[in-house]
């Protein structure tokens, strides 16, 4: 079922490319609003410089974006800058960090794992995709042949078996230990695991699973698909360990007592059609709605109604206002093809009731995320609504990790951002070539 192989990694070598902090990054997709040139300012060789690279006007079909992370990766690679792992390895991460005052540590096996369509039932997505990202993934994988950024992928173990198979390769100093300049507050540590006995040990462990859940890296995970049928189409003969039917994932137990959801937030701006007034009076025919003193007592009023679905808070240039769901038919009525656990979400309510029913922005401008910004911190969010009355901010909670289980579990696809997995999985630890030749 679940075919997971060591590899060996291409790794930074501290001795040519200096200190991992200034190597590593966040996810592509995480790379804006200023984050790529402090990276590039960090050091010459950042693994943003192939993951998300600056974009020029010249650019053209022979100098681009991609063609230069292909060169990055081959330079590097030939000064030493990048080196492969001597034997295949698994990799143990764990990643420690504090949250509202508790110490936690979330655990990971880093490993290549071999695809599979999701009619399969081995992996499965729990939220929406759209065709740009994929796109430009491909592009990049197209021309270099290798996966850079972990998804981030978490797989039933009630018991947390393979967890405890791997713990006795942190009984030394982890290999890597460093904070990434983004989520400076996190600690990454990783083991290199070269062990043969203990690899095929929770290769075996991991084998008979299936209805593993992609918690973050949707986009890559179809663009590796579609990048495989391409090369087999190419390489009709290659085996079936061919380096190309595999991905780079970080696996995490759905157990694991380190999994922390955090919610979305949404701001919607340039917004016309309504005033404040307006809305909470439509919304008002579906909620009760109870104007408050501010953000202290609105976070406080989320945190006391946790679980109970259909709370949001609505920050408007009028005030701050708490709203909770009282005419749940409205749902059946708006989704009548979805199933209940789909309806109870907090995300579908927000969606299909508040954004499209109540203020009138259709399912195709939030599909395109037109006029709509996603917020894990809600601050930028509060200081647009300050100023601008065009602007509203939706507070939500978080979704829960049993209610993606059981929309996975029959195939309902969650609305986009519908989860927040805190920390992000870094990018830059280990490089998976997946190059036409390469076997796993």
């Amino acid at each position: 079922m679940a075919k997971i192989k060591p590899f060996k990694g291409i790794r930074y070598n501290p001795e040519q490319a200096g200190d991992i902090a200034t190597l590593i990054s966040q996810p592509y997709d995480r790379v804006r609003h200023g984050l790529q040139d402090k990276y590039y300012d960090m050091n010459d060789y950042n693994v943003v410089r192939m993951i998300k690279g600056k974009e020029f006007e010249s650019d053209h079909a022979g100098s681009n974006v991609y063609t230069r992370a292909q060169a990055f990766l081959s330079e590097w690679l030939a000064k030493g800058v990048l080196k492969y792992e001597e034997k295949p390895a698994l990799y143990v991460y764990h990643q420690d960090f504090e949250l509202n005052g508790e110490q936690i540590t979330r655990k990971a096996m880093v490993t290549a794992l071999e695809l599979a369509k999701f009619e399969e039932g081995i992996v499965l997505p729990h939220e929406r995709t759209h065709d740009g990202p994929k796109m430009d993934r491909l592009n990049l994988t197209r021309a270099t042949e290798a996966y850079y950024g972990n998804l981030f992928i978490l797989y039933p173990d009630a018991e947390n078996k393979v967890d405890s198979l791997l713990e006795k390769a942190t009984q030394r100093d982890p290999d890597i230990d460093v904070t990434e300049l983004f989520e400076k507050d996190v600690r990454q540590k990783l083991w290199v695991v070269t062990d043969e006995a203990l690899i095929k040990a929770v290769q075996a462990e991991m084998a008979p699973k299936k209805g593993l859940i992609i918690a973050d890296g949707h986009h890559r995970y179809e663009t590796a698909i579609a990048y495989r049928e391409e090369m087999r189409a190419k390489f009709p003969d290659a085996p079936a360990n061919a380096a190309f039917n595999y991905l780079l994932v970080s696996l995490v137990s759905t157990s694991n007592p380190g999994l922390v959801i955090l919610p979305t937030h949404r701001l919607i701006f340039d917004y016309k059609k309504m005033d404040a007034e307006a809305i909470l009076a439509k919304a008002g025919e579906y909620f009760k709605i109870e104007k408050l003193n501010g953000r202290v007592e609105l976070e406080s009023r989320m945190k006391s109604r946790l679980g109970q679905k259909g709370c949001f808070g609505l920050i408007a240039n009028s005030g701050v206002y708490a709203l909770e769901l009282e005419v749940d038919a409205i749902m059946d009525t708006l989704s009548p093809d979805r199933a209940d656990i789909w309806r109870a979400l907090d995300a579908s309510i927000l969606h299909k009731l508040l954004l499209e029913h109540v203020l009138g922005i259709s399912a195709e401008k939030i599909d395109a995320k037109e006029g709509i910004e996603y917020l894990r911190e809600p601050d930028r969010g509060y200081e647009r609504v300050a100023e601008d009355k065009k602007a509203f901010l939706f507070i939500v909670n978080a979704t829960r990790m049993d209610q993606i289980s059981d929309c996975t579990a029959i195939d309902e696809v969650m609305p986009q951002k519908s989860t927040d997995f805190y920390p992000k999985i870094v990018t830059g630890l280990a490089v998976l070539d997946v190059g036409s030749e390469e076997r796993l």
